[in-house]
């Protein structure tokens, strides 16, 4: 059985290479989400996530934070391999349960279908 984990390699860690992702990536839009990806130089799919105050309480931004990571995840093996990924959420978003968040973004190109859904 493959082990699904997040591991510190599969993060973007550095302001250089979010300001890659964001000035070459390609982006897609859904209601709550901005989806930017770019083609990895590692070779490995790597996440990152930004959710500014506008979203809301640091619970809020938060818990937004972990429902994507979890996401990212379950569903890694579904994804290109080697392309780095953004998701931004948007001002407004309201309150999201994993299966709204996997729904949403399982519908984009970049992402696998629902495959697997908790509460």
């Amino acid at each position: 059985m493959e082990r699904k984990t997040f591991a510190p390699h599969e993060r973007i860690h550095k302001r250089r290479d979010y300001l890659k992702i964001y000035e070459q990536g390609t982006r897609e839009h859904t209601p709550n989400f901005t989806i930017i990806t770019l083609e990895s130089p590692s070779g490995t799919g790597r996440l990152g996530v930004t959710v500014t105050k506008k979203v809301g309480n640091a619970v809020k931004r938060n818990r937004i934070k972990r429902l994507l990571r979890e996401y990212f995840r379950l569903n890694k093996s579904s994804l290109p391999p080697s392309r780095d990924m953004v998701i931004m959420a948007k001002k407004g978003i309201p309150w999201m349960t994993y299966r709204d968040v996997a729904r949403e973004l399982g519908r984009l190109r970049v992402a696998p279908a629902d495959h697997e859904t908790h509460a």
